[in-house]
């Protein structure tokens, strides 16, 4: 399965702001790629170009610290599972999904239209 969480501009750190984070982390079958979000800069319905973003790279999963109604409504309908991130590395996030530490996800705000 494929797995994908924001990164901050360190490539290294969970992106806090889900649909505004300059990269994606993604992993599938212990290889790592880091993409260019292309939602960051948009001037509105950055959430919904992010989701589509993580649909069409055929994610399965993916784990941030917290994602916005219309991003989640887009993610459940193409049946990614939406997991809290626990930490504040990548590495780390990966480490206890893949060992089962990690809670779904189970409350999305309204959104910040456009603020970061």
């Amino acid at each position: 399965m494929k797995i994908a969480l924001p990164l901050d501009e360190d490539r290294l750190s969970v992106c806090p702001v889900l649909a505004r984070a300059p990269y994606f982390l993604f992993c599938s079958e212990g290889k790592e790629n880091i993409e260019e979000n292309s939602a960051a800069q948009a001037q509105g319905g950055a959430g919904i170009q992010a989701a589509q973003f993580l649909v069409d790279r055929g994610v399965g999963a993916l784990i941030t610290p917290r994602c916005g109604e219309n991003s989640a409504q887009v993610l459940k309908a193409a049946g990614i599972e939406i997991y809290k991130s626990a930490n504040k590395a990548a590495a780390d996030d990966l480490t206890a999904y893949r060992e089962g530490k990690l809670e779904a996800l189970s409350h999305f705000h309204g959104g910040f239209q456009g603020t970061r």
